[in-house]
């Protein structure tokens, strides 16, 4: 069981993701709005796993994911992305994200990717065209 950051501006969102993960056993020890304030909910947790929406107010995921690689250089987070996000996606990755999640969620995948990346803790990057 991980404890997980979820990070999305989308009230719905997050609450669909904690009923995936917590399905899965994983508990869900804080959530974020956008990405500054996803940067010091990590500070104050320090969750195994964070999600992070691409997409928000304030701070956007990319420029979150690289605010707490940082700092915080053995974070593991998986972004979350609608289809026509690729290149911010790539970017993200690019920046330390270790994975990626689509819109709308099919909670297998979603199992699966949040799977690899607790499974893999030295990384392994996985690219939007794969």
């Amino acid at each position: 069981m991980a404890k997980i950051l979820i990070v999305d501006d989308s009230k719905i969102v997050r609450r669909n993701l904690k009923t995936i993960l917590s399905k899965a056993g994983h508990e869900i020890i804080a959530e974020a709005e956008n990405g500054m304030q996803a940067y010091h909910e990590y500070a104050k947790y320090n969750p195994d796993l964070v999600t992070m929406d691409i997409t928000m107010p304030l701070m956007d995921g990319v420029r979150a994911v690289k605010k707490i690689m940082t700092t915080y250089p053995e974070a593991r987070i998986i972004m979350v992305s609608a289809i026509d996000q690729k290149n911010m996606v790539l970017a993200a990755i690019q920046n330390g994200a270790k994975h990626y999640i689509l819109k709308p969620f099919d909670p297998d995948k979603v199992i699966a990717a949040v799977n690899a990346v607790l499974d893999n803790k030295s990384g392994g990057e996985q690219s939007p065209s794969e």
